[in-house]
């Protein structure tokens, strides 16, 4: 009994013994994670050229303010979300105002009276279905198709973004994009590495990073950042899956340019996206607002712009230097390739782009006028969609019809040709009965 209090004044010390090497265990199992990340991730064979380490980027913060790190770019996500909450007071305070005053104009929607069924039908459905899907529904609902049809058809209107929104979205990347063109001139102008390219190779890795380039790399990627976690809220256009690609490469080109100090290259290639894509945003701001020749006169400075930039300024200046220039100043290494294979990337979507651009150019030639933006809203005008819906259905109504028609023929062709048969007997019957007389 007297050993009892002995035994329990230990069992503090074991379980601070017990809490110590837990602690000990847990530091050196992080420290191993470490390493293991550091290893594949940061890998110096992977990120920089042969017979370069990190130590070398680190020596270029003597002649500059700064040298590129990968943490800095851990600032991109709070910033994205403070992008976001920018574009929605943005969105509400400016650009609402701007597009009354511009004359945007909505569509008066029809009310739409509520039934259950027909809801559960549509949001299952959507707009693929068949004309015998609405036969049966018809049995459920206690309604003519004709009616299931206006009412299907007004629900679906319901879900089509206004004017007014799609003219807050681009207004919203047309000041953003203007801001970002008209700072990133600014910093690039006096660079040598702007009008010669070879100048963003020269002294690589040692390159030093000011403040303004910093800058602008982190602000355009926040930006990107912004508009991949707010795509599914936006206008879906066309080019959905596109615009996908083109944000995830854009963030991953952004990324490992600045861990692997491309920054130089880097900046010309956003100043070039940059320079047309506020022209596009400012030509469909008009269009909403109404303002055809506006918007003719603006399509036709960004088709040009872009064009010139994407089709050839990009590969004859840009990736030239990035495929071929480099290797005057290092050998090639495994993140030389990932760097060229996404902006090539970058290319592919710039010629299918430059196609959806031509064919608009088509049209203004040949019809006088640009009807509709190729590559953006993937929702038509409402007429448009209801003639198409409507033809739709009037077309496989009109195929039952005719493959019931056409069975109605086939059977009573089936008849003359039993009838006639019949008759043919009859009359060889008669008249071979003279004959055996």
């Amino acid at each position: 009994m007297a050993d009892i209090p002995c035994v329990l004044g230990l069992i503090p010390q074991l379980c601070y013994l017990w809490i110590e090497e837990i602690a000990l265990y847990r530091l050196e199992f992080t420290d191993r994670m470490e390493t293991l990340l550091n290893h594949l991730l940061w890998s110096q064979e992977f990120w920089l050229p042969p017979s370069i380490t990190w130590n070398d980027i680190d020596e270029g913060i003597a002649g500059g303010s700064r040298h590129p790190l990968p943490c800095d770019l851990l600032i991109a996500f709070p910033l994205a979300l403070g992008f976001i909450a920018f574009r929605f007071a943005f969105e509400r305070i400016l650009a609402l105002p701007l597009s009354r005053k511009l004359g945007v104009t909505d569509r008066v929607q029809v009310r739409v009276p509520p039934n259950p069924k027909l809801e559960a039908f549509y949001m299952q459905k959507k707009k693929h279905f068949t004309q015998s899907e609405l036969v049966g529904l018809e049995k459920h609902c206690g309604l003519t198709p004709h009616q299931i049809q206006n009412w299907l058809r007004r629900r679906r209107n319901h879900d089509k973004p206004s004017n007014t929104k799609k003219f807050c979205e681009a207004s919203w990347r047309f000041a953003f994009y203007l801001t970002a063109f008209m700072a990133g001139l600014d910093v690039l102008k006096d660079t040598a590495w702007f009008w010669d390219h070879r100048d963003c190779w020269r002294g690589y890795p040692k390159q030093p990073v000011s403040e303004s380039h910093y800058w602008y790399y982190i602000l355009e990627l926040s930006f990107y950042w912004s508009l991949l976690l707010s795509v599914y809220k936006d206008v879906k256009r066309k080019d959905f899956r596109e615009q996908i690609i083109h944000h995830i490469a854009t963030i991953s080109l952004i990324s490992f340019s600045y861990c692997s100090n491309f920054i130089r290259v880097g900046t010309v290639v956003m100043l070039l996206h940059d320079s047309s894509d506020f022209l596009l945003e400012s030509a469909k701001m008009f269009n909403y607002a109404g303002w055809k020749k506006t918007c003719d006169i603006l399509f036709v400075l960004f088709a040009a712009v872009f064009l010139g930039t994407r089709l050839l300024v990009f590969p004859c200046r840009v990736l030239y230097s990035t495929f071929v220039e480099s290797l005057d100043f290092f050998q090639p290494f495994p993140g030389y390739y990932f760097f060229n294979g996404l902006l090539l990337v970058l290319q592919g979507l710039h010629i299918f782009w430059a196609y959806l651009i031509l064919r608009m150019l088509y049209k203004f030639i040949f019809l006088g006028k640009v009807e509709r933006d190729e590559r953006s809203d993937d929702e038509s005008d409402v007429e448009e969609e209801e003639e198409e819906w409507d033809s739709g259905l009037e077309e496989e109504c009109c195929w039952e019809q005719s493959k019931g028609s056409f069975k109605s023929k086939l059977t009573s062709l089936a008849d003359n040709c039993v009838l006639n048969n019949l008759t043919h007997q009859r009359r060889n019957m008669n008249s071979g009965l003279p004959k055996a007389r």
